[in-house]
């Protein structure tokens, strides 16, 4: 009794043991990295990621001994497991913030209204000028075509497995979704590629389009029968209680209560394939100049124009400035998706 109540009067702090200050971590950080950069200097070793790795060795034996001696050892253990997450979060950071840097860097050079607007027909890759407007409106064409092709297919598809889908059918369905999920995309546009040889047909934009509609398509299955199934039953039984047809509480009651989740895989589905290079590589070709009609000719996009610039370039500065461009293009284009995408989904979220 009498210590119980001498325990409950202790302050909070007599409870605790010696706890490290907390610039502890960065002063044990600073000294790694003075003592990497000596072991470095002493060993003849030039690389920045040598002496990174020395000092994160460092760093993590340096916090586990003054932890362990002030702290204890199971503090100890706790400090170097949450540093490493912390690691491993900056191991995946870091190389996207690099990334990011050097394409906005490099590619502000040349980005402007101009270099929105021309083609390259009447430039030559080594030389100065020119744009990407042609290789913009190619993606645009052909992303666009793949997604009216690709979208309705893989949402009706996960439809018909969460839906109906109960036999044998069902599942070579959800089998060859998987396996088309994995597949290389250059696998789908030599698939494209043996049909117009059969065809004798020569290459254009819808080919490409072709090819990206066949990886988009298992995106979108993938990413809408897991919608559908977060849809409750009750709503489903509520509705077929008061003697509406399946077909249509699906449409009124189970797209609509899904539709925000729909068209957020739609649009990671779109940014997913609006970079592949292979199947455009194979099927559209390229072109220098302007052209709007996707089912006649060679066409231009963004991925095969980024390709071109560093392949034919022959090691001009312009053409590199110019690929840079292109890449900080296409990624501001993919940025604004995904960010479109979470928009969606927060505004369709229920409530």
């Amino acid at each position: 009794m009498s210590h119980a109540s001498t325990g409950a009067g202790k302050s909070p702090g007599t409870l605790q043991g010696a706890v490290l200050p907390s610039w502890s971590p960065w002063a044990v950080a600073a000294g790694s990295l003075a003592l990497a950069a000596v072991v470095g200097l002493a060993g003849g070793l030039d690389s920045r990621i040598q002496w990174g790795l020395i000092a994160g060795v460092l760093f993590i034996a340096g916090t586990y001994g003054i932890t362990a001696k002030v702290e204890g050892r199971r503090q100890a253990r706790d400090r170097i497991a949450t540093n490493l997450i912390w690691a491993a979060f900056l191991l995946a950071v870091v190389p996207l913030v690099s990334l990011l840097w050097t394409t906005v860097q490099r590619g502000v050079k040349v980005l402007d209204v101009y270099f929105l607007t021309h083609s390259m027909g009447v430039v030559a890759d080594s030389e100065p000028g020119g744009g990407i407007y042609h290789a913009v409106l190619g993606s645009l064409e052909q992303v666009g075509l793949a997604t009216a092709i690709g979208a309705p297919v893989g949402i009706l598809t996960a439809i018909y497995l969460v839906e109906y889908g109960r036999g044998g059918l069902a599942k070579a369905v959800t089998f060859f979704v998987d396996v088309m999920t994995g597949i290389p995309s250059i696998v789908a546009g030599l698939f494209i590629l043996s049909l117009m040889l059969m065809l004798d047909m020569r290459p254009f934009g819808f080919a490409g389009s072709l090819a990206l509609a066949i990886l988009m398509m298992p995106v979108v299955v993938r990413s809408t029968e897991e919608m559908l199934k977060l849809v409750p039953n009750e709503l489903r039984e509520a509705s077929l209680a008061l003697g509406v047809p399946k077909w249509r509480t699906i449409l009124k009651v189970v797209v609509p209560t899904s539709v925000g989740g729909i068209i957020t895989g739609v649009m990671l589905a779109i940014a997913r394939i609006a970079g592949e290079t292979a199947p455009v590589l194979l099927l559209v070709f390229g072109n220098p100049f302007i052209n709007a009609n996707p089912f006649e000719g060679a066409q231009a996009s963004l991925p095969l124009y980024i390709y071109q610039q560093y392949a034919q370039s022959a090691g001009s500065t312009a053409a590199y400035d110019r690929a840079w461009a292109a890449s900080l293009t296409l990624i501001a284009f993919v940025m604004i998706l995904n960010l479109a995408a979470r928009g969606i989904a927060r505004w369709k979220a229920p409530r």
